[in-house]
């Protein structure tokens, strides 16, 4: 007797596979309209971005030799857009100086000037020199137009720079930034003072007002008035002989090597005592970074205007510690101002 016995097979009752139908084709039909939507706003996409590409303006290289066109460029800034001025040209210049060396007289010259905007000791702030790659993306950010200051003049700029000291990253960095600015069209103008003294003169100075505060507890480096002028001026600083001669060749050997290590750049070199004498060498600068001639001013006073002999306490001891030295021109030349 076969006592095995078959189990009767479920059926799933017809009302359950309809649900399940059901949710199979509503499932189906919801994956088509995700399907679609994303389609149709990729489509909606792509029509914007041709759209806006259509509308941008191509830009075409000015008149202007084989050598000078890696030095005109046409920035597209991320903040902003530049409109009317969107193929205006736009130079890019670092200003590669020391302090005391009349650099700040200087940036307001050139910034006096409807075109140009120069934006101040930008790697004075430590964390933007750090390294390389800070130093770059900062001034991937300035060339780009993004970098605002009170200098900037946004969309309708045609040169755009900074003024940047010797000792801030500049000689330590000196080969990956000289790679930079011949890759990306920098122009280097180089500004020096021929006085070393006079520059020592100035440094002592601003020390000693930025310790005591001579103008109503206020420190100013640089100053907009003679009353102001003659108040700062009355400090005449004790300089240390000692050391005088060291200090000198350390200040000239640094400039030194910065023309040497960017020497491979497009640069012009100018000294303060020339831009002070011939106000004609300022228009060779707006030739340089090929903009047109206009009046330049500044609302700068000049401190120290008086001959050495007066602006220094130990005069005598100066004096003799320089002539028959390397820099013996410092304290015998004629320059007053």
């Amino acid at each position: 007797m076969d006592t095995s016995c078959t189990k009767p097979s479920k059926k799933m009752p017809l009302s359950s596979w309809k649900l399940v139908l059901v949710l199979i084709l509503f499932f189906a039909v919801y994956m088509m309209y995700v399907a679609l939507q994303q389609y149709g706003v990729f489509s909606v996409t792509n029509l914007i971005t041709v759209g806006a590409l259509s509308k941008a303006p191509i830009c075409h290289m000015p008149a202007v030799s084989h050598s000078d066109a890696p030095f005109f460029h046409f920035p597209k800034p991320v903040t902003y857009n530049r409109k009317e001025c969107a193929c205006t040209p736009v130079r890019f210049f670092a200003i590669l100086s020391m302090q005391r060396s009349g650099s700040g007289w200087f940036e307001t010259l050139l910034n006096s000037h409807p075109n140009i905007s120069s934006n101040g000791e930008i790697f004075s702030v430590k964390p933007r020199r750090s390294n390389v790659t800070s130093i770059t993306r900062t001034l991937n950010r300035l060339y780009n137009l993004d970098w605002y200051s009170s200098a900037a003049k946004n969309e309708c700029t045609a040169s755009i720079g900074l003024k940047w000291m010797l000792n801030q990253g500049l000689l330590q960095h000196h080969v990956e930034i000289a790679d930079y600015f011949n890759q990306r069209g920098v122009s280097v103008i180089f500004l020096f003072r021929r006085n070393l003294l006079r520059r020592m003169v100035s440094i002592l100075a601003n020390a000693h007002d930025r310790a005591v505060k001579q103008l109503n507890g206020t420190h100013k480096a640089h100053v907009h008035s003679e009353a102001e002028a003659a108040v700062l001026a009355k400090f005449k600083p004790t300089i240390n002989t000692t050391l005088l001669m060291s200090e000198l060749r350390r200040a000239d050997k640094m400039g030194r090597e910065a023309l040497k290590h960017f020497e491979s750049t497009r640069h012009l070199l100018l000294y303060y005592e020339d831009l002070v004498s011939n106000h004609t060498k300022l228009m060779d600068v707006l030739d340089f970074l090929q903009l047109p001639r206009k009046k330049l001013s500044s609302r700068h006073v000049k401190i120290h205007t008086e001959p050495l002999a007066n602006q220094i306490e130990n005069w005598g001891e100066v004096y003799r510690a320089l002539n028959g030295t390397l820099f013996e021109s410092f304290v015998n030349g004629n320059y007053r101002r």
